[in-house]
């Protein structure tokens, strides 16, 4: 297999998931994973991009039936949203910045990390670049339309949402600047 076999697996998982949970889940800060069974459903956009990039790899790995992502790979990117974005960036050594980040530029299954505030919960860590909210790329199978998947707070609708990467990229725009937003590519082998 080739890896846009993989990288078909893996965008195919990521896509089921957000298909699956989007509009059903609320967003609860420092939720993870397991917020998805609670009731009412809820979980944290670190959680969420850590979910979708787990269930990627592990896609990945079956598809090639050997292990493309290893376990400490799957393990990085369970923490919060700056270093998921660090991480993801000393794996693959290719990170974009700010204004450089355009429907054109960005790789088919980007991670973006912005710096959005977030008020005294943002202390908790240590974040260098200051990244508060992190947002995974998925595509539609058949067409291969980009869209964000994200679990949001600040606007509707709240929880768990999927966006048109073409108007996400346009509402997000004030937070497209240097300093302020980063993408990253996880599906690099």
């Amino acid at each position: 297999m080739t890896k846009s076999s993989w990288l078909d697996a893996s965008g195919a998982a990521m896509w089921a998931l957000a298909n699956r949970y989007t509009g059903r889940v609320g967003y609860k800060l420092g939720v993870k994973e397991s917020g998805l069974e609670a009731d009412p459903a809820a979980i944290d956009c670190s959680g969420w991009v850590a979910f979708l990039l787990s269930a990627g790899m592990g896609a990945a790995n079956r598809a090639m039936d050997r292990e493309v992502f290893g376990g400490g790979d799957v393990a990085a990117v369970h923490t919060w949203s700056d270093h998921i974005i660090e991480e993801l960036e000393r794996r693959s050594g290719w990170i974009l910045e700010g204004d450089r980040i355009t429907l054109d530029t960005l790789p088919p299954y980007a991670t973006v990390g912005l710096r959005q505030g977030g008020g005294d919960w943002a202390e908790n860590h240590p974040r260098p670049r200051g990244i508060t909210h992190v947002v995974q790329v998925v595509r539609r199978p058949g067409d291969g339309v980009p869209f964000v998947s994200e679990a949001q707070a600040w606007s509707e609708p709240y929880g768990l949402r999927l966006m048109s990467l073409a108007r996400w990229l346009d509402v997000t725009q004030m937070y497209l600047k240097s300093g302020e937003a980063w993408a990253v590519d996880a599906f690099t082998e």
